[in-house]
């Protein structure tokens, strides 16, 4: 069962990628030219993916995976090439129409993408999950309860981003509260790693898995914290 919080938050993000970021987004997840600004954000979510990406298994052949908030479907092509069986799943459906238009595949694997929430019971089992900065704009509470609906229906690891607390993460934090609520976008939620493996350890949904390896990337205006969730040996 999802908190209040964390459906009111995922509503927020619907309005938000549907309605006021279509068109940025579009450009930032695609090969146009971009503001020096954004190009910082473009670099450090490539890195990023690449990271996740060097995390799983080189072959995926037969394996299921859940691309949980899959935004236009970059990482999901990349395992689906692996072989992967991919669920790509995001609350936007006009990412996800953007996704079905960019996405040519060829190969073992195959992309089934679907408008919805990534912590839906009904998409069954995986064996691999990937949460790209889809968990960013949680507080640490819903972050943790959502790993552990996550992990309860994955046979291997849970690999997933925060939002790393930093000073001038929380200023900025602290700052886009000031702004009119129109024109905010949904805030990304700094997380103090700390706080994260303390919660983690004691969520008794989380009995017997554990925070594995982490990386940081810092591009620029982008900066996000990988972590892979999963079960002690």
């Amino acid at each position: 069962m999802t908190s209040h919080s964390y459906a009111a938050r995922r509503s927020q993000l619907t309005t938000y990628f549907d309605r006021t970021a279509v068109e940025a987004w579009a450009r930032l997840t695609s090969d146009a030219p971009v503001s020096k600004i954004r190009a910082t954000v473009r670099a450090g979510r490539d890195a990023m993916r690449a990271n996740l990406l060097s995390w799983l298994p080189a072959d995926l052949t037969g394996k299921r995976l859940l691309d949980a908030g899959c935004g236009t479907g970059a990482l999901s092509l990349e395992a689906a090439r692996r072989g992967a069986e991919v669920v790509a799943i995001d609350v936007s459906p006009t990412l996800i129409g953007l996704a079905r238009e960019r996405t040519t595949l060829s190969g073992p694997g195959r992309i089934d993408f679907r408008v919805g929430d990534m912590l839906d019971p009904s998409l069954g089992r995986f064996d691999h999950v990937v949460a790209m900065d889809s968990l960013i704009h949680y507080a640490t509470p819903d972050i943790v309860q959502a790993l552990a609906a996550l992990a309860a229906r994955t046979d291997g690891g849970v690999l997933f981003t925060v939002a790393p607390r930093t000073p001038l993460l929380t200023l900025m934090h602290i700052a886009g509260r000031a702004f009119p609520r129109s024109d905010r976008a949904p805030a990304i939620v700094p997380v103090g790693e700390a706080d994260l493996r303390r919660r983690v350890a004691a969520e008794p949904a989380l009995s017997g898995v554990r925070i594995g390896r982490a990386h940081r990337v810092n591009s620029g205006f982008y900066l996000s914290q990988a972590f892979e969730l999963r079960r002690a040996s």
